[in-house]
């Protein structure tokens, strides 16, 4: 059993800021990749930002530059800072990780933390 438990979320004006973090913690070895998705209202789930254990950060083009992905591999933690927020950004923010048990590797997602942006 893996868990992912987030936290963060909120509302928030637009040009604010929130921070993310999703705790992973159950049956991992190792954690590979660690992102974060978000899902609104009447739309798909789309990714937002990842990163490998190596650092290496892959983010969407309509959050570059506002949002920063990091992650704290002794704590199998990861974070979403989300800087100069629009209402676009309005959604449920996901946690994902890939990771590592014995010989297999499989995926896990958080239940979700709702980010709303409204003045």
């Amino acid at each position: 059993q893996v868990h992912l438990v987030e936290s963060g979320g909120g509302l928030v004006q637009p040009g604010g800021s929130l921070r993310l973090s999703c705790a992973a913690s159950g049956s991992i070895f190792s954690i590979n990749a660690m992102g974060w998705y978000r899902q609104a209202p009447g739309k798909q789930r789309e990714l937002v930002a990842t990163i490998t254990s190596g650092g290496t950060t892959n983010y969407a083009d309509s959050v570059k530059g506002r949002f920063t992905i990091s992650r704290d591999n002794a704590e199998n933690t990861v974070y979403l800072q989300m800087n100069s927020l629009k209402p676009e950004d309005a959604a449920v923010y996901y946690c994902h990780i890939r990771y590592v048990f014995r010989t297999y590797t499989d995926v896990a997602w958080g239940q979700g933390t709702q980010v709303t942006v409204s003045s």
